[in-house]
């Protein structure tokens, strides 16, 4: 009974916001409620909700204040340069804007966290995307892609995930998925090609003879909230919190506290113009952190109630033995899928540990299961996923729907996941 109410409340929360029926951030709240009370919980639901809340909000908190940074930083003209330096090689090709979008995601992703990777290309690309009026889902599908695939590497939550659920390194889990994640490099670029080429069709070349600033005055704050007298200082600030991010000196919402304070005291000397800088961003800030917390109580109740646990039970159970030596690839190819169901939290500590031990009684290497539980879970789980704070990151800040979104790039993304289970298999990262 528990794993149908979880199902339900899953698939009727998907259909619900694929369809636009209802916003996520109702969706998220209520469905689960609903389903909660008819499976015969009573109030006991509110501290399940309450701990959900509580779990998310030390992300929450570091969304807020990430997203006012890097807000911040638009405003003070510290992307310009790049941007312009982006504006002349392009020339207003569309294909190359789209391209480009994908190299400078996957280098931005080498620190391995989602949420500043979309923060820092997103804010720095979408003037550009608007002044040749390309469509906003282009520039979160390449970017999601992006992302997703370099978030494979060791460093990243859902590789670290694997290896603490089975116990071992990134030696035995990760190496041997290499070839497969620089094929899986290779497949983004070409989607960026592919969706590059279809807007070039569309839109043409476009001549840009005038100065950025009359782009970035489009999204960012007005010529007077430029600072480039303190580029300089922003720029070194900006490294000091990747680098202090990466290394973790300290917890990361306080580490973009203090880097908010800082700027924004040194840019902005009056506290009227502070204040300025802070409403002009209230609007992202509202938007991502409502809908954080309000993922915080979806998953609240389906942990608290133990729909996950009996998810994952039941979804084992109906694995016919003579299916057991292509586990490996079953797991890679329902991973991706399965990513919009489970949080990583989820998979990979409730669902992976149980496959991983019934593959071990079927003779099949556990260590095949965790790489190919990467290989589809990771390659397109967080940018997609409507359970990972990091996805409402993205479509907020480039004000498209989570359904559309999801409809737009699925197809690409799910290519991913099957172009690098083929490398896997050719390689013997996964065998059958």
């Amino acid at each position: 009974m528990l794993a149908l109410l979880g199902f339900l409340t899953i698939g009727i929360f998907l259909f619900l916001i694929m369809t636009n029926r209802l916003s996520v951030l109702i969706a998220l709240v209520l469905v689960p409620v609903v389903f909660a009370l008819i499976g015969g919980f009573g109030l006991e639901i509110g501290q399940m909700m309450l701990d959900g809340v509580i779990k998310v909000a030390p992300t929450g908190i570091m969304i807020v204040f990430a997203v006012l940074y890097f807000g911040l930083m638009i405003d003070t003209g510290l992307f310009d340069p790049m941007i312009n330096k982006m504006l002349q090689l392009v020339k207003g090709d569309p294909l190359k804007v789209v391209i480009g979008t994908a190299v400078i995601t996957m280098l931005v992703a080498l620190d391995g966290d989602g949420a500043s990777t979309f923060m820092i290309t997103v804010t720095a690309l979408l003037p550009l995307y608007k002044r040749l009026k390309m469509n906003p889902l282009v520039l979160a599908g390449v970017v999601a892609l992006g992302a997703g695939v370099m978030n494979l590497a060791p460093w990243g939550g859902p590789t670290a995930r694997a290896m603490t659920a089975l116990n071992t390194d990134a030696a035995a889990l990760f190496h041997p998925v290499l070839p497969a994640m620089i094929v899986g490099i290779l497949w983004v670029l070409f989607s960026a090609f592919w969706l590059g080429k279809k807007e070039r069709a569309r839109l043409g070349i476009i001549d840009l003879n005038e100065d950025y600033t009359g782009i970035m005055e489009e999204q960012a704050a007005a010529i007077e909230a430029k600072r480039p007298q303190l580029f300089w200082f922003n720029l070194i600030l900006t490294i000091i919190l990747l680098v202090a991010l990466v290394k973790v000196w300290l917890p990361l919402p306080i580490l973009f506290i203090i880097a908010f304070c800082i700027a924004l005291l040194v840019n902005y000397r009056n506290p009227k113009e502070q204040q300025e800088r802070i409403s002009s961003h209230a609007g992202n800030v509202v938007l991502v952190s409502t809908m954080i917390f309000a993922a915080g109580i979806f998953t609240g109740i389906l942990t608290g109630t133990k729909m996950i646990d009996a998810m994952a039970s039941s979804m084992v159970s109906i694995i016919p033995e003579s299916l057991a030596g292509y586990l490996p690839v079953l797991v890679a190819i329902t991973g991706m899928p399965l990513s919009l169901v489970f949080t990583p939290d989820a998979y990979y500590f409730g669902i992976l540990p149980i496959i991983s031990q019934t593959a071990a009684s079927f003779g099949v290497d556990p260590i095949e299961i965790g790489r190919a539980a990467i290989l589809g879970q990771m390659t397109t789980g967080f940018p997609l996923s409507p359970l990972t704070a990091s996805t409402f990151i993205l479509i907020g800040l480039t004000g498209v729907r989570l359904g559309d979104h999801q409809r737009f790039i699925f197809k690409w993304a799910f290519g991913t996941t099957i172009v690098m289970t083929i490398v896997a298999l050719l390689t013997g990262a996964i065998t059958i």
